[in-house]
């Protein structure tokens, strides 16, 4: 019946029904797609990235790799410890002159170990900065979809709002289609480092 009345209606009219169905479908039809509709939309982007499979993934790379250090870390001590106490023990038998180079020696190699570890934290959260940036490229376009699906000028980091609408929020939208979109992002680093 609607269908049939709409089909008779001519010019104008016609177009004014056409212009009044879009205006009122786009706000559903977005929202059937979880997009809200809203001029600003807001976004957390430490859930963006820690429950995005991406995220998710490299935490665990990082964690696992953070593990092994301080396993390494536990036993550089230990033996530096053992070394301290072997040295100790030879002090009571030498002069001042005899122990001095041994205690300089040891005090290098306590400063080398502790350089080195350092060193190896630094690379650990350069990678996590770096797989952050990647991720954040790559999410990207999901991102200006989703900004131009909810009729939105602009995204806002969520933890910068004071007060706003759930309704707002575009997170788990954007979670769904980034993974969806990258899955877990190894073919994507492994593409870009090969």
């Amino acid at each position: 019946m609607l269908k049939t009345v709409f089909m008779n209606l001519q010019g104008p009219l016609r177009a004014l029904c056409v212009f009044l169905t879009l205006v009122y479908s786009g706000p559903a039809v977005a929202q059937q797609l979880g997009v809200p509709q809203s001029s600003v939309v807001t976004l957390s982007s430490e859930r963006l990235f820690a429950e995005s499979a991406f995220g998710q993934r490299v935490l665990r790379e990082i964690e696992a790799e953070g593990v092994l250090l301080g396993e390494e870390n536990e036993r550089i001590v230990a033996e530096l410890s053992q070394e301290e106490k072997v040295l100790t023990e030879q002090r009571a038998t030498m002069t001042a002159e005899e122990f001095r180079p041994l205690a300089d020696a040891f005090d290098e190699k306590v400063q080398s170990h502790r350089e080195g570890q350092r060193a190896k934290l630094d690379v650990l959260a350069r990678r996590s900065e770096e797989a952050r940036q990647t991720f954040l490229e790559l999410a990207r376009p999901v991102l200006i979809d989703l900004l131009r699906e909810s009729g939105a000028s602009i995204i806002i980091e969520r933890s910068s709002v004071f007060l706003s609408s759930d309704r707002t929020d575009i997170t788990d939208a954007a979670i769904a289609r980034i993974n969806a979109a990258i899955g877990d992002g190894s073919a994507a680093e492994n593409g870009a480092s090969e």
